[in-house]
């Protein structure tokens, strides 16, 4: 990447993308953050600005600075990418630890962050916006929906089919084949073994309505 990068979000998101860019040597211009306790600080030495619409800094986007949208919530995320797509014509990167590993037969959107030791195998289809937690395992001919979360250690088996903004916690499993629908969530460490309708909650083993 050639282009300094400005990331939107200096909270857990937003460190975790800083430290993947910052692994394969790309230089972070700056993070924008809402918070104004973030603001003027640093982290990892980077600085921490304005607020994410700040117009002066983002003016630089397209032929001087990539962006990378890192705010907590799914529709920050998404009302932020679509601001960007609307109002300077550019899309987010994606920010792929440099130690984790990513088929180069795998397909990734735009703006997904795969933290490190993460496994994206061959065939593998990534939406838009998606959050791939340290040491998670998206096996082959998986599909994840656009701003989905997988967090950390949890694997998708081979096959499954992930909906648009699903979070899936931290350890959980689900077996090859199942379909997950838009806006279901698994608690943490559960293990899915059948197919979970669009908005509804699981947990535990095998994972079950809550």
């Amino acid at each position: 990447m050639e282009n300094p990068v400005i990331i939107l979000g200096a909270q857990t998101v937003g460190i975790t993308a800083l430290d993947a860019f910052l692994s394969n040597e790309v230089v972070v211009y700056c993070l924008l953050d809402d918070d104004t306790k973030l603001q003027n600080t640093e982290l990892f030495d980077v600085p921490v600005m304005g607020n994410t619409d700040d117009k002066e800094l983002l003016k630089l986007l397209g032929k001087k600075c990539e962006v990378f949208v890192a705010t907590e919530d799914t529709a920050s995320r998404r009302s932020l990418t679509a601001m960007l797509h609307d109002e300077y014509e550019v899309a987010p990167v994606n920010a792929i630890h440099q130690r984790a590993s990513v088929s180069p037969h795998a397909w990734l959107g735009h703006g997904n962050l795969v933290s490190a030791n993460a496994v994206v195998a061959g065939a593998a289809k990534i939406g838009n916006g998606c959050l791939i937690g340290a040491n998670a395992v998206v096996d082959a001919k998986v599909e994840m929906g656009d701003y989905s979360q997988l967090s950390a250690g949890a694997i998708l088996n081979a096959g499954v089919v992930v909906g648009e903004q699903v979070f899936i916690g931290a350890g959980a499993v689900v077996v090859a084949g199942v379909k997950i629908g838009n806006k279901a969530r698994i608690g943490a460490g559960s293990v899915v073994v059948a197919d979970v309708p669009a908005n509804q909650t699981v947990f535990g083993n095998p994972a079950v309505k809550v």
